[in-house]
């Protein structure tokens, strides 16, 4: 038996970061190979029966794990955005969830033939989308900011809105006075903002207090918060069924905008513990169905998912947008993105699984067709999301630009060299004169330090896919790369070589805490420095089948150094002294030539 646990928690481990990594090496949403594995492991093949593995544990483990991911997704979330979407924000979790609640229920009753009170109690469920699929489908499109900041505030804050329906449709349909329930639900609303809202901002509140007067020592920052997260929920809960949701997300947005202290350490480790949340919850829940689940999908079923992907998001969208300044091609693509996730997946597992203990008649479709609809919508759009993006031309598919760290002559040089091929520039230095000449020369400039907590806040990131650090401090420019790793990948920042000896080396910041060494080992800052200074101007050379890449070298052997290679017109790439690049005919060097 103790072998038999083991082995089903190691499968689920293993299933769960394996479907991530595949999903990231096929460019595909990670949830599709989550749901895949799960339905494998468990109603085909019969491997893994979470029922049996957790017992009774299953449902409240779940419960803590939503609220976990619902608290880092609220972390996410800058009221700052809020500026220009706040009222679309507030619409589509309101009226337009009502539209989508009124559709879906509608669709479920006359449709699937569900009796009224599932019928509504699956449209309260199918109204979430979720962080847990949403975010990663933003990351894969990566559409302008003014749409992702409306999607990922929808996907966050209806997560709360949808399970508070969900909850209250179910202690309806339990006092089997459903089509009197309406005083019923509207106290259940007051009191679950009043003691949501509470809840989050006390906890929140109080755990900002001992932060700031450092009574809680820097190893136990994510730990305490952690129980902070589970203890308001739990406690919220205990008042008000469901009204955890809504806490949790409350702490995480008044986390992430309080000034006091910083929280991106936290930020980081609950990124990290939503990754494994999510893989493990998807194959549990996707393992929990039967083959029996399996077979109520029918014709009626496919009819039902196409009614809410063509009718009832459509209709939601216009409605929340109507009077807003968004284009007609971000409302279509708004249209286009609502794919269900965990927190769907959790409520109908939750309720079913009670009504079922009640006796209540038709539950057992409740789960199948949540999960119908959450594979269906995560399909759909997930195949066809960056298709539709470029065809919108909403799409920022593949960020070519660059941020130069360092204002200084020669850095504005090279940065100008980028611009005139077409690429997204902007260049940052804390030297008002450097910004100043780099803004006569028209670069788009940023004034002030690259290590303020909240300089991401600022800045314009849209086109912006890599960053060169090259500032004449070493130390500063390990420190700028470590402050985006999280936002570009370890793979897309560079910084200058260091000027030090092989023997000072040793003692210098490890590889894990520096970026990509760019251009060649000898492009130091002093280096480049004196070149530019001695008169070396950057140029563009197109390499051709007469003139290739190892003619360049040979002809211009310690005349010119290669720092960047532009292919198809459109796609940069930086020359590292880690993986040096092979240029092939067609393509055109920038390069650093001597005079």
């Amino acid at each position: 038996m103790e072998d038999h646990m083991l082995t089903g928690l190691a499968s689920i481990i293993l299933l769960g970061i394996g479907a991530q990594w595949l999903a990231w090496r096929l460019r595909f949403p990670s949830i599709l190979f989550l749901l895949i594995f799960g339905f494998l492991t468990g109603p085909i093949l019969g491997f893994l029966n979470p029922d049996v593995l957790f017992g009774e544990l299953l449902h409240p483990l779940v419960s803590i794990s939503v609220a976990i991911i619902l608290f880092e997704g609220g972390l996410t979330l800058k009221l700052s955005e809020l500026h220009d979407i706040g009222h679309v924000i507030r619409n589509l979790i309101t009226v337009g969830a009502l539209v989508t609640w009124g559709i879906a229920a509608v669709s479920a009753h006359f449709i699937l033939n569900l009796n009224w009170e599932i019928a509504i109690l699956l449209g309260a469920i199918v109204i979430v989308t979720g962080p847990t699929v949403v975010g990663p489908l933003l990351q894969h499109v990566r559409p302008v900011a003014r749409v992702a900041n409306v999607l990922k505030w929808e996907g966050i804050t209806i997560d709360p809105v949808g399970a508070l329906l969900a909850v209250l449709v179910f202690e309806g349909i339990l006092l089997e006075k459903l089509h009197l329930a309406g005083g019923h639900i509207f106290l259940g609303i007051f009191k679950t903002i009043v003691i949501g809202s509470l809840t989050g901002v006390i906890f929140s509140w109080f755990l900002v207090f001992l932060l700031k007067r450092y009574l809680i020592p820097d190893f136990l920052h994510e730990a305490v918060t952690l129980m902070f997260v589970i203890g308001s929920f739990v406690l919220s809960n205990h008042f008000q069924s469901e009204s955890g949701l809504l806490t949790v997300t409350l702490m995480g947005i008044f986390l992430a905008n309080q000034k006091k202290v910083t929280v991106d350490h936290i930020v980081h480790f609950k990124e990290n513990l939503r990754v494994l949340i999510i893989s493990s919850l998807f194959i549990v829940l996707a393992a929990q169905l039967k083959p029996s689940d399996l077979s109520i999908i029918n014709l009626q079923s496919f009819v039902f998912l196409f009614i809410l992907i063509f009718v009832a998001r459509p209709l939601s969208v216009f409605i929340s947008t109507y009077g807003s300044e968004l284009t007609w091609q971000e409302r279509v693509f708004m249209c286009w993105m609502a794919p269900r996730g965990i927190v769907a997946a959790a409520i109908s597992s939750l309720f079913g699984y009670r009504l079922m203990m009640n006796g209540q008649p038709q539950t057992e479709y409740l789960v199948p067709m949540t999960f119908m609809v959450i594979v269906g919508t995560v399909t759909i759009y997930g195949l066809t999301a960056v298709p539709v993006a470029r065809w919108l031309k909403v799409a920022r598919l593949d960020d070519q630009g660059v941020l130069f760290i360092g204002a200084h002559r020669w850095a504005r040089k090279i940065a100008k060299a980028l611009q005139t091929e077409g690429f997204d520039v902007l260049i940052v230095d804390t030297n008002r004169n450097n910004i100043i000449a780099s803004h006569k020369e028209g670069l788009n400039t940023y004034y002030g330090s690259i290590l303020e907590e909240r300089v991401l806040e600022g800045m314009e990131l849209d086109g912006i896919g890599s960053v060169l650090a090259m500032t004449s401090n070493n130390e500063v420019n390990s420190l700028a790369v470590i402050k985006f790793l999280r936002q570009f990948g370890r793979a897309n920042v560079y910084q200058l070589p260091s000027e030090v000896t092989d023997k000072e080396k040793s003692k210098e910041m490890t590889d894990q805490h520096q970026g990509r060494h760019f251009f060649n080992e000898s492009s130091t800052y002093v280096q480049l420095t004196e070149s530019f200074a001695k008169g070396a101007v950057v140029e563009k050379i197109l390499l051709t089948e007469e003139f290739d890449f190892k003619a360049f070298q040979t002809s211009s052997e310690g005349k010119s150094t290669p720092l960047f290679v532009i292919k198809d017109k459109k796609n940069l790439s930086v020359f590292t002294v880690e993986q040096p690049l092979s240029p092939q005919a067609g393509d055109e060097l920038i390069c650093l030539v001597s005079q």
